[in-house]
């Protein structure tokens, strides 16, 4: 079974920019200990799942 993460460590990797409040895709990778290409592939292969979700860093 996995711990959970602290809050703490989480609001740490949450950056304001341009008054959105932003996690690098890393970090987020980080928290779940994953590689980044698996999250993004998984984020990709579920965006129904983030319907907010606004990644304009990201074209392919």
């Amino acid at each position: 079974m996995m711990d959970l993460v602290p809050v703490e460590r989480i609001a740490e990797k949450i950056y304001l920019i341009r008054n959105r409040k932003v996690m690098m895709d890393r970090d987020l990778a980080g928290l779940y200990m994953v590689e980044t290409s698996r999250l993004k592939r998984a984020v990709r292969r579920n965006m129904e799942r983030f319907p907010g979700l606004q990644n304009p860093a990201e074209k392919n």
